[in-house]
């Protein structure tokens, strides 16, 4: 069994999104390890952000990533990761494939396409291992 991270962004957060979303998760067979609802802070987000960090457009991102708090969530299944990408779609929603989530919910909008994208997911199972540590300690992971 394999896990990722998923963080639930501000846009899904503002549009009412949160239950829809985790119930396309569940449908999947995706089980639920983690789930908070937590305000992100500068620190937090430099550490999560650091490969994008140095860009001009991170400003942007660090101010769009605390505009609400976010749900972060732990999932678990057997090649969630790349079940889970696929779910989603690809970071720009403009060019996500039909029936992902980032298709049907994220932004449509130039400029916001590839921010306001619903969710933000593990790209690898390393990174995963890492994310998980940055938003969960071992006593808020469940097992059942």
């Amino acid at each position: 069994m394999e896990k990722t991270l998923i963080l639930l962004k501000p846009d899904c957060v503002q549009k009412n999104l949160i239950g829809r979303v985790i119930a396309r998760f569940e449908e999947a067979g995706f089980i639920i390890r983690a789930c908070k609802m937590i305000q992100l802070t500068d620190d937090v987000l430099r550490e999560h952000y650091a490969h994008i960090a140095e860009f001009p457009f991170y400003p942007d991102v660090e101010t769009f990533m605390k505009e609400t708090p976010v749900v972060a969530l732990v999932l678990e299944a057997d090649g969630i990761i790349d079940k889970m990408r696929e779910m989603l779609g690809v970071t720009d929603c403009l060019e996500a494939a039909e029936g992902t989530i980032r298709a049907e919910w994220g932004s449509k909008e130039e400029g916001k396409n590839k921010m306001c994208n619903i969710a933000h997911a593990s790209d690898s199972a390393e990174t995963a291992e890492v994310e998980v540590k940055r938003f969960f300690s071992e006593d808020e992971l469940f097992s059942y």
